[in-house]
């Protein structure tokens, strides 16, 4: 079984930058992709920005320019760095990874979240 730990987040001024990381562990065969997703009180979970195991990444429109996704695929961890960080941008972040044993079978694992608070 894979899992997820999440470290960094906290407490930012509007402006600010934080770094999140993310580490897989366990039995791991095949991380197709990693990346990160949040949820704000009251909102639904939604895509912040991922990268497929080719280096290929996707953000969320509201986030280009501002955060960049990393990914090591040799120690399987993804990171997110936020700049430009702005009030609603606050929300608890989840790392993700779409975990493949082979072309049939796919895991969807989540870490426990991050929290994240830009205040304005």
């Amino acid at each position: 079984q894979v899992q997820l730990i999440e470290s960094g987040g906290g407490l930012v001024e509007a402006g600010g930058s934080l770094r999140l990381s993310c580490a897989a562990s366990g039995t791991i065969w095949y991380l197709a992709t990693m990346g990160w997703y949040r949820q704000a009180p009251g909102n639904q979970r939604e895509l912040v920005a991922l990268m497929a195991s080719d280096g290929n990444a996707n953000y969320q429109h509201s986030v280009k320019g501002r955060f960049t996704i990393s990914r090591d695929g040799h120690k399987n961890t993804v990171s997110l760095q936020l700049n430009s960080l702005k009030p609603e941008d606050t929300g608890i972040y989840y790392c993700y990874a779409e975990h493949r044993r082979n072309l049939y079978q796919k895991d969807d694992v989540w870490g426990q979240g991050t929290q994240v608070t830009v205040s304005s």
